[in-house]
């Protein structure tokens, strides 16, 4: 009986840190809920990439050409757009296996096309865990944000 009940602990384990399709929700709701809209959205993005800089100062040097420097410039401002669309995009087709893949894969040509080195995008997902918490509280589901972002990211990684 206790051989059992270690079993089904350990299974549960494992299906707790899985992105299976609950969690793919979860993920898709909680971010419907912190992407938002209007000046909400980018002060969200802002506080994504404050963290970035914050945790990775020598990254500013590859946003040199979208204006890295400056966070509130016209031109930075467009970046975080683009790349939060593209998040949004991953986050929305987490459901859809097939279309994520061939997002994913686009997204890993363009990281490549412009040579950033795939450990910022782990300091990225360091910023996202930050910021997303903070704008939903204690309704933040720690791990099924570390898993299915794990799916995104090992998918641009590749």
């Amino acid at each position: 009986m206790k051989s059992l009940i270690i079993l089904l602990g350990f299974v549960a384990c494992a299906f707790a840190t899985d992105c299976g399709m609950l969690q793919r929700i979860k993920v898709k709701q909680q971010w419907a809920s912190v992407y938002s809209s209007g000046i909400a959205r980018e002060d969200f993005g802002e506080a994504i990439w404050k963290a970035v800089f914050a945790l990775a100062p020598q990254a500013r040097a590859l946003f040199k050409r979208v204006g890295g420097d400056d966070v509130h410039s016209p031109a930075f401002k467009a970046h975080i757009a683009r790349v939060n669309g593209g998040l949004d995009m991953a986050i929305s087709l987490l459901d859809n296996d097939a279309t994520l893949k061939a997002e994913l894969n686009h997204l890993n040509g363009q990281h490549k096309e412009r040579g950033i080195p795939s450990n910022y995008y782990d300091v990225f997902i360091r910023a996202l865990h930050a910021v997303v918490p903070a704008a939903l509280g204690r309704c933040f589901d720690h791990s099924a944000w570390d898993a299915c972002c794990d799916v995104i990211v090992e998918g641009i990684r590749h």
